[in-house]
């Protein structure tokens, strides 16, 4: 048996050696726990996966996409999309994602 690696030694006493050989802990990231949830209302499907149309206006679909820009801020893109030719009817952008920017984007489409 080797006695060489059962000295006791302080642990500032290994901080301080490992700083002089620039070596350093590798820390784990702490995994986000993810809480499953049941959701308040299930919108009915309408579409039914017939993401084609005959004519123009018929379906839209609308999507909301975050973009993140600069250290901590993030920007959010809602658009509605025709399925007819697959154009854009209206987009609006924002600093949160939330009702009042889908319905901004719903009142622009249908105003114009």
């Amino acid at each position: 048996m080797n006695r060489k690696f059962e000295e006791k030694l302080n642990h500032k006493r290994i901080y301080r050696l490992m700083k002089l050989s620039n070596m350093r802990s590798v820390t784990r990231v702490k995994k986000k726990v993810y809480k499953r949830s049941t959701p308040d209302h299930v919108a009915e499907n309408v579409l039914n996966r017939e993401f084609e149309a005959v004519q123009p206006n018929e379906k839209w679909v609308k999507d909301v996409t975050e973009f993140k820009y600069g250290p901590s801020k993030k920007a959010y893109l809602s658009a509605i999309r025709d399925l007819y030719d697959g154009s854009i009817v209206s987009y609006v952008l924002g600093h949160s994602n939330n009702n009042q920017l889908v319905f901004e984007t719903l009142d622009y489409a249908i105003s114009c």
